[in-house]
């Protein structure tokens, strides 16, 4: 694998994990009783983004460069993972 690849899989994996991390910490407007006119009592209550982004960044960070440390300092790849299901003869 190439190092273009693994920063292919950085690039999918970190908005992987930002659209699973957005909702986590999230308050509602209805959580404080002041509900924007023309807003809908369950829209954010203010923005949250940069602490998705941090967030989101060292969780793909710590995530990807575990896989590249297994790939490219110890050589390991998708063969070298032992099959638990017995396959048919």
């Amino acid at each position: 694998m190439s190092w273009v690849s693994l920063v292919a899989i950085y690039f999918v994996s970190w908005w992987l994990v930002l659209f699973l991390v957005l909702p986590f910490g999230v308050k509602t407007q209805a959580d404080d009783d002041n509900v924007t006119l023309g807003t809908v009592a369950s829209a954010p209550r203010g923005p949250h983004m940069r602490r998705a982004v941090i967030w989101t960044t060292i969780i793909t960070t710590l995530a990807v460069g575990g896989y590249g440390w297994l790939t490219f300092g110890l050589g390991l790849g998708f063969d070298d993972i032992p099959i638990m299901v017995p396959m048919p003869e």
